[in-house]
């Protein structure tokens, strides 16, 4: 099936008309979890028997599982805002949010194929459909590219990315190519956006055991926040953090990892084999940034309370059915000074990604 581009809008907004601009906020609100699937990178994949785009105007699409890493025939949720840039300009000023980093979804990072070549085309050509995309929201639209996880040249990929395509960070999966975080293929990259000091988005791209999570959508809600931590674990008992001191931004509040740091640091000081590091792995995951997407204000000032104020970053996992439909009332309802708001709104991820902060 043949989809054409979605038809404009009333016009691209360039202004946050949402409630943040009544609480002063206004361009300073950004959200670093955010996701798109540009039509054209669909039609591509499409072209190449890998995508069924036929129930797309039910906002469904169905990728080859060497693509996505899930079931074959999965209905995959489409919001019209992941391919349409005037929609989601809109839902963005209706949520009080003035800019979006953006990734592409772990269904699109190809982490679980086996065919390098495949994985290659696959990130490739995402990145230049996500550059393409949000190009469309100037000022309000930043890309966070893909990288091959896993196999040779992902360094060079982001290097693409980066300076090719002027993208604004990296986003990575938690495995790929049949490899862990750890694994020395991933060396270059590792070393690469650590010396640029790139902002890096961890989001989990597979689940642990899913045999065990084929019901009641465990993988979402169960697997990501378990993977999310495995990958962590091995990025600091695996040495990739004492060597390289990425900028590293934990999707879904780190997962299960923040209620580990006691138990990891345990391991560290009473079995040998844990004994990796030069200091405890709360040394590392102190120094990582976690976004907002937790769904409990009880966790998530838990969370600030644990790694600071300056280490929590806006994240909603827009458009998804499970993301935050109210990120602001979401920060607000910590109580924090105005100031520790606005870094957390925004403040500390327009410093990660180079921008400028108001009053800075």
């Amino acid at each position: 099936m043949q989809v054409e581009g979605a038809q404009a809008g009333a016009g691209t907004s360039t202004g946050t008309s949402g409630d943040g601009a009544g609480d002063g906020f206004g361009n300073e609100v950004l959200d670093v979890h955010a996701h798109a699937m540009p039509l054209p990178l669909l039609q591509r994949l499409a072209d190449r028997g890998l995508a069924d785009l036929g129930a797309v105007p039910d906002g469904i699409v169905r990728l080859d599982p060497r693509v996505s890493g899930v079931g074959p025939r999965a209905p995959l949720p489409l919001a019209r805002s992941m391919y349409d840039v005037d929609v989601r300009l809109s839902e963005l000023d209706d949520l009080g949010v003035h800019r979006h980093a953006i990734s592409l979804p772990p269904f699109l990072f190809a982490s679980t194929a086996e065919d390098e070549r495949l994985v290659r085309d696959v990130v490739s050509q995402g990145n230049d459909e996500l550059a393409a995309y949000v190009g469309d929201g100037p000022g309000r639209l930043l890309a966070l590219g893909s990288v091959p996880l896993g196999w040779p040249g992902a360094a060079e990929e982001a290097r693409r990315a980066l300076d090719d395509l002027g993208m604004a960070g990296i986003a990575i999966g938690s495995r790929g190519g049949g490899r862990d975080l750890d694994d020395p293929v991933n060396d270059d990259l590792w070393a690469l956006l650590s010396e640029r000091r790139t902002f890096v988005f961890l989001h989990p791209s597979g689940v642990p055991d899913p045999h065990r999570q084929t019901d009641f959508w465990l993988p979402q809600l169960v697997g990501y926040p378990m993977e999310t931590a495995l990958a962590v674990a091995r990025l600091v008992f695996g040495r990739v953090l004492e060597r390289h001191p990425l900028q590293l931004c934990l999707a879904h509040g780190g997962g299960c990892l923040p209620s580990l740091r006691g138990r990891l640091d345990l391991g560290w000081d009473r079995k040998d084999v844990a004994r990796t590091t030069t200091v405890p792995p709360s040394e590392f995951t102190d120094r990582l940034f976690y976004d907002t997407a937790v769904f409990s204000p009880v966790l998530l000032r838990r969370l600030v309370e644990d790694v600071g104020v300056g280490h929590v970053l806006l994240g909603t996992d827009h458009p998804f059915e499970l993301g935050d439909r109210a990120p602001l009332e979401t920060v607000r309802a910590l109580g924090l000074d105005p100031a520790d708001t606005r870094r957390i709104l925004g403040g500390n991820a327009m410093e990660l990604l180079g921008l400028p902060v108001q009053g800075a």
